[in-house]
């Protein structure tokens, strides 16, 4: 007779899941729902009643932290790193189609800066702008340290896309009497599109959390990770929880709507 009986392994391999769910999600449900909490709770539980209050603050003058502010520095360098990654990261899959002198070098000089830690590159560029005499910025220095971290890990990613795109796609649309040209907007690109879009999603999602490449970089203004750290020691109310849910749930919608995107142009890409 057949035992339905599991191994032992499965078991293990089960328990570290449950660990590793519970270590990933038990802190953010707490901050879920201490923000919750009522006008007159405090940091930590018991909860004192239920409210929207602590939301409705964030929107308020606050006697330190600049949430709106920070958001928006934050929102505006994800946007630029993204674009930027997608770009660069498409055309080094492509330029890395082909071999060159000097292919090998350029890759791992590329990828190196995933094995420095990250408050060396930070402390590194925000003492070569200070030798230089420019002042550190969100929109400069800090942009710079947020693509050593996020081309590294898009150049891979268009690196196993392309390794697994065959070439008798472009072959067929050239023997056709397409350009070069409209074969890539053609073919190429709405092919490669969905795993492009992650690139993009997640050069967005690296940048916009990020903070040791941005504790030297970010200059007079902080971006949204830093103003939050800096309030961990003058907030004392339940504000900050909001504003961490807040964040959370922005985090998630913008990974939901990439997805629905993704998902929408498979199905188009079915019904073609």
């Amino acid at each position: 007779m057949h035992s339905d009986k599991r191994p032992r392994e499965f078991y293990v391999l089960a328990a570290f899941f449950a660990l590793f769910v519970l270590f990933l999600y038990g802190p953010l449900s707490a901050i879920l729902i201490l923000s919750f909490q009522g006008p007159n709770g405090g940091l930590t539980f018991p909860l004192n009643g239920m409210s929207f209050h602590w939301f409705g603050n964030l929107f308020e003058q606050q006697a330190v932290g600049d949430f709106g502010g920070s958001f928006r520095r934050s929102f505006a360098l994800g946007i630029m790193v993204m674009v930027v990654t997608v770009v660069v990261s498409l055309l080094a899959g492509l330029a890395f189609r082909r071999k060159f002198v000097g292919a090998t070098a350029l890759f791992y000089l590329s990828v190196a800066s995933l094995v420095v830690p990250s408050i060396i590159i930070s402390l590194g560029i925000g003492v070569l702008f200070s030798q230089l005499g420019l002042q550190p910025a969100w929109y400069s220095s800090a942009f710079g340290a947020h693509l050593t971290w996020t081309l590294p890990f898009g150049v891979l990613i268009m690196f196993a896309i392309f390794n697994r795109f065959s070439p008798a796609y472009e072959e067929a649309a050239r023997d056709l009497g397409a350009t070069s040209w409209q074969t890539f907007r053609y073919v190429v690109l709405p092919m490669i599109a969905p795993p492009l879009i992650g690139v993009g999603l997640f050069g967005f999602t690296l940048s916009y959390d990020e903070f040791a490449r941005t504790l030297m970089t970010s200059g007079t203004y902080n971006t949204l990770p830093l103003e939050i750290y800096g309030m961990t020691t003058n907030v004392t109310t339940p504000v900050l929880y909001a504003l961490g849910t807040v964040t959370t749930l922005f985090s998630f919608l913008v990974i939901a709507g990439t997805l629905g995107i993704i998902m929408a142009m498979n199905r188009r890409r079915g019904r073609a």
